[in-house]
């Protein structure tokens, strides 16, 4: 049996300001109702088990609704309190780990990210095979700093299939979750780079990196500094590397597409072994697990230029300076960055910097920041209109299409930009 759940939040707050102000709201009763059809169709195409969603705009909840199934083998119904794996939605939580220790002055961004992690020294940067069939290994043309981890411009090594250094990285094996940061630091700093820092944009490993430093600077684990200076203040208890036995009923199960095309549930056993296990590796790129609620505490403090309810994590100046782009157009080379729709890259966010330019594009406002997980969840923060976003889906291969129509559904048809 289909199940699904529908709650329409705030529609006599609409009704009332719609008509007292001249300020039009993104999210009004027409909004909600198309929002709530999308993400029903999400799961009655079966391009989703499951999918949920909640929406604020001006600090006040304007759109909840869950449909679907967040287990389908055990009959177990999508709501607000399922706990979702989030994926790299963990990047920008460490971002903000990192930045305040900026705020405190323990590092620079274009600080040699030596300076602090000395194994990354003497690392070397791949530029192809001699005639004899040996790497060529050089100097990087300049050092390789913090500012590249923060904006994915490392040049880390990450692809398995590389020419050369895809076989360096399975025997390292860095991000095994045996490794404490400190073993995955030292391991993905003895291999090559894939290209000199700061000449391409390149997934990888980078903010992993970045949880490593937040230990060198801070004096403590990853774990325990992030709980103690962003978790806890914010009351993201349900925000977790590891998920207790009493709440893993309310894991969502993850779902990926079969060879024919089919959605099938990957067994909890297998999908759920990162977080309902202890394991020595707490990477800052990935591995917590989160509610709708709770992430969308994360995304409040950050529209509120870092507070909420009292509570300050970061200076407004800093959350400003991780919402800048801080890629030039020298760098070209942006993997498939230019898919999320007209974006640069900032501090742990991709940053979009201009509107877009056809109906195909995903729709946004210009100053946006957002980022999203291998299972298809998404957030993003809309400081212009006041709004933030969290979508939950938990679906592989990652579905770009589904935050295409659900942004949409938010903001409604595309409108050519006014000359």
């Amino acid at each position: 049996m289909r199940i699904y759940t529908f709650v329409l939040a705030g529609l006599l707050i609409f009704a009332t300001s719609c008509s007292s102000s001249e300020t039009k709201k993104v999210v009004d009763k027409e909004t909600v109702e198309r929002i709530h059809q999308t993400l029903k169709s999400f799961v009655d195409s079966n391009r989703v088990a499951g999918a949920s969603a909640l929406i604020y705009e001006d600090g006040k909840e304007v759109y909840f609704g869950a449909f679907g199934h967040a287990d389908r083998k055990e009959d177990i119904e999508m709501s607000r309190e399922s706990i979702a794996v989030i994926f790299s939605m963990t990047k920008p939580i460490t971002g903000t780990a990192l930045m305040q220790q900026y705020e405190q002055g323990k590092f620079q961004l274009d600080d040699p990210l030596s300076d602090y992690l000395p194994e990354f020294g003497d690392v070397k940067v791949f530029e192809g095979m001699d005639d004899e069939g040996d790497p060529i290994l050089v100097e990087p043309k300049r050092p390789l700093t913090v500012r590249d981890i923060t904006r994915h411009t490392s040049g880390f090594a990450n692809d398995g299939n590389h020419l050369y250094i895809g076989r360096l990285l399975q025997d390292a094996e860095p991000l095994n979750r045996e490794n404490t940061l400190k073993e995955f630091a030292e391991k993905q700093a003895s291999l090559p780079l894939e290209f000199h820092p700061g000449e391409e944009w390149y997934y990888g490993p980078s903010v992993d990196v970045q949880a490593r430093l937040v230990e060198v600077l801070s004096g403590e684990t990853y774990q325990d500094y992030v709980r103690e200076n962003v978790l806890d203040p914010l009351g993201m208890d349900e925000t977790r590397y590891f998920v207790p036995e009493e709440d893993r009923d309310r894991m969502t199960s993850l779902f990926q597409r079969n060879q024919e095309g089919e959605l099938e549930q990957i067994p909890d056993i297998a999908g759920h072994s990162m977080y309902t296990q202890k394991w020595s590796l707490t990477p800052g790129g990935w591995g917590l697990t989160s509610t709708l609620d709770d992430y969308m505490t994360f995304t409040q403090m950050l529209v509120n230029e870092g507070s909420l309810n009292g509570v300050q994590i970061l200076k407004p100046e800093t959350v400003k300076l991780m919402a800048t782009n801080q890629l030039s157009e020298e760098v070209t080379e942006r993997l498939w960055l230019p898919s999320k729709g007209q974006v640069g890259f900032g501090i742990d966010f991709a940053v979009r910097v201009a509107p877009p330019q056809s109906a195909e594009e995903n729709m946004g406002t210009v100053g946006e920041f957002f980022w999203d997980g291998a299972a298809s969840t998404l957030f993003w923060v809309d400081p212009v209109n006041e709004l933030t976003a969290v979508l939950f889906v938990q679906v592989f291969p990652f579905a770009g299409t589904i935050h295409k129509d659900f942004r949409d559904a938010v903001y409604g048809p595309y409108q050519p930009a006014e000359n």
